[in-house]
């Protein structure tokens, strides 16, 4: 995990750049906390893809503690900004699963930020971590995205369920939960169409495979994923809301972190949707999507030790 850590502290260098150095730089030579401090700092959030209700927010909350705490030294004020970003990252929220039965988790997404990548990532964890995976190819509307999966399926070392092109959704949800009954599988990865230019044929859908999949197992799905790509910046919190409202987003995959200066789009994300992230993805290589540790996040982002100098 040590490697990892210094990979996303890495893999973080153009949001600190673009996020937490331009910070600094507005607390950075003066004598007094005032109003143009305050400003500027919102300015400067906004900038850096946190979102205006996020940035509104931690710019608030940073006024509190100032007061509170009785701070006159703007030095002081990026530490105090660190705690205020990780308290709103919230606690490390990890997958639902099943008491008893097959667990199942349904991943949704827009085309291109990295669905079946992250699945077949995912898929590859679990299945390190002692678990039976299955994967489900629900994807009908593109052949591509059926083959794909099966690619990835491969990589992972777990079966797929998959029909012809075309086929419906909830008819691959169906045979992929029977199959996880009888042989005994634990968790089922279900991928889904990520096309958003008709949001009700999109809503009804996901209502219709969760429908069939609850019928079959109480209280599935268990988890429903939201896969966002995070060189997107604001276009990913407009998903995030979207299909919040459609299907009943649990949690949330933050892909390609790695490279981006967007990274502070993790923060408008949990400001404006409550929804926990999840998982982040920080690579290309199979091992590159772990369990998301908001802690560690504020840490890499900042780039600082325990003692809290720079690294």
């Amino acid at each position: 995990m040590a490697g990892f850590f210094a990979k996303l502290k890495e893999g973080l260098t153009k949001t600190r750049q673009n996020f937490v150095e331009k910070v600094e730089e507005v607390f950075t030579g003066r004598k007094k906390i005032d109003e143009e401090l305050y400003e500027e700092l919102e300015e400067v959030l906004i900038r850096s893809d946190v979102g205006v209700n996020t940035s509104f927010e931690l710019v608030e909350r940073l006024r509190k503690e100032v007061r509170q705490r009785k701070i006159s030294d703007p030095n002081e004020l990026t530490a105090v900004l660190q705690e205020l970003i990780s308290e709103l990252l919230g606690e490390k929220s990890s997958i639902t699963f099943a008491k008893q039965g097959p667990s199942i988790i349904l991943v949704v997404g827009v085309n291109g930020v990295g669905k079946t990548t992250t699945i077949g990532k995912l898929a590859n964890w679990l299945k390190q971590d002692g678990k039976r995976v299955l994967l489900a190819a629900g994807d009908t509307f593109r052949a591509a995205a059926i083959d794909q999966l099966e690619v990835w399926g491969e990589r992972a070392g777990v079966e797929i369920i998959k029909q012809r092109e075309g086929a419906d959704p909830a008819a691959v949800a169906y045979d992929a939960v029977q199959a996880a009954k009888s042989r005994s599988v634990d968790v089922v990865i279900v991928d889904t169409a990520g096309r958003l230019h008709n949001k009700v044929n999109l809503m009804e859908e996901l209502r219709k495979v969760k429908r069939v999949m609850e019928r079959e197992i109480p209280g599935a799905p268990h988890e429903v994923l939201l896969v966002l790509d995070a060189t997107t910046g604001q276009n990913a919190l407009q998903q995030a809301k979207l299909f919040q409202e459609v299907a009943g987003v649990t949690g949330i995959v933050l892909t390609k972190l790695d490279g981006t200066a967007k990274g502070g789009v993790v923060l408008g994300i949990q400001g404006e949707t409550r929804i926990p992230v999840k998982w982040i993805g920080i690579g290309e290589g199979m091992e590159d999507l772990r369990p998301f540790d908001p802690e560690d996040f504020a840490a890499a982002l900042f780039g600082k030790n325990d003692e809290g100098e720079r690294f």
